[in-house]
């Protein structure tokens, strides 16, 4: 039998804005919310609706509350928080596996909506990859890498795979770190992902999947000799 769709409560729609500015950047992770009285005037509730949307965003690890200092953003959304857990515990392939998958489907897609603009951006983070490899600049460079695929995946097009991906770069981040620490041999700056770039703006969907799939394949053999030794 089919039910009529209830409607969202005061608390659920107090609670999904306090979401949306959050992820909006009105109020950033580690930052605390405004006192409680300027939030119930600004939303125009009660006290006890208030607590309440509260109570479930700190439930699901968006929000953190302690008695004395107020409440303090933890997470930028609701599935940055679910994902936290499960990539402390996600060993180095795990990861990979996820990751190919992901940027599998944003290479392919990216080929065929990418931008003269999304074009410009890829190279610019290639740029600025190149320069930090050969100023021996560590973070930069995984930063400027993780961008890198970050334009491709929103080339993409795809809202909610740029979603996801955005919530995979600090696990993303982690990883390549530890990885090149581990493996400092690993030829990281080879071609700068050239082959991926030159694939995507010829809208060549098989050749830039075929590319992800080389460069991860490279990756999953180094880690699986670590694993081994």
């Amino acid at each position: 039998m089919i039910q009529k769709p209830n409607r969202m409560s005061l608390v659920e729609q107090v609670a999904e804005q306090i979401e949306q500015l959050i992820e909006q950047g009105e109020w950033k992770i580690g930052e605390k919310l405004p006192p409680e009285m300027e939030l119930m005037e600004d939303f125009d509730v009660s006290r006890n609706t208030l607590r309440e949307a509260i109570r479930a965003l700190v439930h699901a690890g968006l929000l953190e509350t302690k008695q004395g200092s107020g409440t303090t953003v933890r997470s930028k959304s609701a599935l940055g928080a679910a994902l936290k857990p499960y990539a402390k515990k996600a060993t180095m392939l795990e990861t990979l596996e996820v990751r190919l998958g992901l940027e599998k489907q944003a290479a392919q897609m990216a080929s065929q909506h990418r931008t003269d603009a999304d074009l410009k951006k890829m190279e610019s983070h290639l740029n600025n990859g190149k320069q930090a490899f050969e100023l021996k600049n560590l973070d930069q460079f995984i930063t400027s890498d993780i961008q890198f695929h970050k334009t491709i995946v929103q080339a993409s097009d795809n809202q909610l795979l740029i979603d996801l991906y955005e919530h995979m770069t600090d696990i993303i981040y982690s990883f390549a770190y530890d990885f090149m620490v581990m493996e400092p041999s690993f030829p990281f700056g080879q071609a700068f992902h050239l082959g991926l770039f030159q694939a995507i703006e010829n809208q060549d969907k098989a050749s830039a999947v075929a590319y992800v799939d080389k460069d991860m394949a490279l990756l999953r053999e180094s880690i699986t000799k670590m694993m081994e030794e």
